[in-house]
């Protein structure tokens, strides 16, 4: 075959393949068999590499491609890709629409268009011509890591867009840039075959298929990503074509090849959003992917907008969430984890139990007290409830299926780490391992210090601590900054370029402010708060050190209990020779003062409750401390000024029942001034 039928043999494959794609992802059907389908695209892959020159970006044969990448490259959105608040009841989605009628005209009426929550990884694609151009994860909102070889490799992700099936209107608009977003997921089938290829491979299992799909899209290896078989479902078109309403944009993101739901349905009124809701909640276990929820979103886009945003959210659209699922298993163990002030806080050890689409095989106890709150032993039957990411409670007992052999649980004489004795103050329900010296308090309390409020180190997880700490390489904070790429390369997981980074990320961090450093040294009842009133108080590390415990106690909102745990702390040999030795490795810490103009919150404490839309909780706490107030976090008869925001939470009823003063936002930025 010459060149020129070569090019017309591979338009016609390219379009054959491309029609039997949309077939099986998008409609759910298929008209030839697999095999015959991997016929063809032999034949093309043939054709190609006979004539590599004609090879498009939008061939099937260029979903694998390239060597694998040394690192991701930063995106940015340019339309902020936003996460969405949650409701977890009628009267929750009720009390939505209730805010929303607030904001628009009373003659508009609001109906929506409902949709599966995805449980997976949600991406944003751009095309220029009709062609993949470009793809990138989620991130922060604002910045995301561009994945495009890895979504390319997803068959439901189409390489070209069928713009020709559009309005000739919309083509010549869709034709130039077009932008989708959808959920990057793992069907069940494929997550539990991939669990048991893990499993012969001996390598550990995946918790749930939102983590397969994420940790698939973020291989540098393209070729890994291909393996996982992974889905893509389109729930947002970016690109203003025309569209009225969010139903529109679904229409026209499956006409042009996206798969965009198949249970969608626009809904006349929030009663509507119930039933859909409920109706849901019965298949949902039958589905083959993961669901955790519905996303209700105002319907008329133009309304939509006129809503705005609030926080990171936009106002008109709601994650309507299944309620946190419970299971019962059996506590086999209860066992101490020791942190990093030498509390021993006890962990129950489960047989295994899947909750919330992952299996839980721990859950916090807290404390000896919350142990016998719950009559708890070790082999009882219990309830555990895990909602997202939060780390798994025991709700429960059942002591109706005791059988009489289960135990009582004693808190240990000794600490199970290092072997001292373990002790308890009268007025205090944690029970501490007195060893200053201790293995686990070392370990938790480097994990402390390069935490995100503290050094921040770029690249310094968790794992690779763990490396450094059994390689004696690290002791204590001082010894990371000894740290040079030899002492790294013969490690697990660092090549030479990772161990420069490292070096490089460590040494750029001993720039910091005496908030930071002060809050990094892990001193028993200091966080974040405290560490910014003591640097802003004394000014310098030097006349923190020097401060008497009078001193300390005269200091605002400082009791005695955290006045004699700081001033402890600087008394102590041991402490002030690791400050010495943090202080030579050429820490400079940053210890200008900050000027606070007075205003109507100076010595105010200051609560926030609910979404800002002005700023974000992070700038608002700043604000209040350049105006000289005090930011807290929990509502008492002393607390000042409640300022409630977007879908205040718990807080703001119990400042009505304090009669504590609240303020709106509007009123809260005139205080400010």
């Amino acid at each position: 075959m010459d060149k020129k039928n070569a090019r017309i043999r591979i338009d016609k494959l390219k379009r054959e393949i491309s029609h039997h794609r949309y077939l099986y992802h998008v409609l759910d059907k298929q008209e030839i068999s697999d095999a015959a389908l991997d016929s063809l695209k032999h034949e093309l892959d043939e054709l190609e590499k006979k004539y590599p020159e004609l090879v498009a970006p939008d061939s099937p044969t260029q979903r694998v491609g390239g060597q694998p990448l040394d690192e991701f490259t930063k995106f940015s959105h340019t339309v902020p890709m936003m996460s969405l608040n949650d409701a977890f009841s009628n009267d929750e989605l009720n009390d939505w629409e209730t805010r929303l009628k607030k904001l628009i005209p009373s003659n508009i009426k609001l109906d929506y268009y409902a949709e599966l929550k995805m449980d997976g990884l949600a991406t944003t694609l751009i095309y220029k011509k009709g062609i993949l151009w470009q793809g990138a994860t989620r991130g922060d909102g604002k910045v995301g890591e561009e994945v495009t070889n890895n979504l390319k490799t997803i068959e439901a992700i189409p390489l070209r867009l069928q713009i020709e099936d559009l309005s000739t209107s919309m083509q010549l608009k869709a034709n130039k840039e077009i932008e989708v977003r959808g959920e990057v997921f793992m069907m069940k089938k494929i997550f539990d075959n991939l669990n048991k290829q893990q499993v012969k491979d001996k390598l550990p299992v995946f918790a749930n298929p939102r983590n397969a799909a994420a940790g698939s899209v973020r291989q540098l290896d393209s070729k890994i990503t291909a393996s996982r078989n992974l889905s893509f479902m389109a729930y947002d078109l970016v690109t203003d074509l025309g569209q009225k309403t969010h139903q529109e944009s679904h229409e026209i993101m499956k006409k042009i090849g996206f798969r965009a739901g198949e249970h969608n349905k626009k809904c006349q009124g929030i009663e509507e959003v119930e039933k859909y809701h409920a109706s849901i909640g019965k298949i949902r276990e039958k589905l083959p992917y993961w669901s955790d929820g519905i996303v209700v979103t105002v319907n008329d886009r133009s309304v939509f907008q006129r809503l705005g945003v609030v926080g990171k959210a936009p106002r008109g659209s709601l994650a309507y969430k299944y309620p946190a699922e419970q299971a019962t298993t059996i506590v086999e163990d209860i066992q101490v984890q020791v942190g990093r002030t030498g509390a021993l806080t006890p962990v129950a050890h489960l047989k295994p139990v899947q909750v919330a689409g992952s299996t839980v095989a721990r859950a916090t106890l807290h404390n000896l007290d919350e142990i016998n709150r719950l009559d708890l032993r070790i082999g009882d039957t219990v309830i555990v409830q895990k909602a997202g990411d939060i780390i798994p409670d025991v709700v429960k007992v059942l002591p109706k299926l005791r059988t009489g052999q289960e135990k009582k649980f004693t808190m240990p004489a000794k600490c199970p780490v290092c072997g001292s004795r373990v002790v308890k103050k009268a007025d205090e329900v944690a029970h501490y391992c007195a060893n200053k010296n201790c293995f686990a308090q070392q370990h938790e309390g480097l994990r402390h210090f390069i935490s995100k409020k503290a050094f921040d180190i770029d690249g310094l997880g968790p794992k690779i601590l763990e490396h450094l700490f059994k390689a004696d390489l690290v002791k204590n904070p001082a010894d990371l900054f000894d740290l040079k790429e030899s002492d790294l390369e013969p490690l697990e997981r660092f090549a030479e370029k990772s161990a420069d980074n490292l070096v490089e990320a460590i040494q750029s961090a001993k720039q910091v402010t005496l908030a930071r450093f002060i809050y990094a040294l892990g001193i028993r009842h200091v966080g974040e708060e405290t560490a910014i009133d003591l640097a802003a108080r004394f000014g310098n590390l030097d006349n923190i050190m020097k401060a008497s415990l009078k001193k300390l106690e005269g200091m605002h909102d400082v009791g005695s209990v955290v006045a004699k745990s700081i001033y402890e702390y600087f008394q102590d040999k041991q402490n002030n020779n690791l400050l010495k030795k943090l202080l030579s490795k050429g820490i400079k810490i940053k210890t200008e003062q900050v000027a606070f103009k007075k205003t109507s919150l100076t010595d105010k404490k200051v609560i926030v409750t609910g979404s800002l839309e002005s700023m974000s909780r992070e700038e608002a706490k700043e604000k209040i401390r350049q105006a000289g107030g005090k930011w807290v976090s929990s509502v008492s008869a002393n607390t000042d000024y409640v300022v409630v925001g977007e879908e205040p939470g718990s807080k703001f009823n119990k400042a009505k029942k304090l009669g504590v003063k609240i303020t709106s936002e509007n009123e809260f930025l005139n205080l400010l001034k």
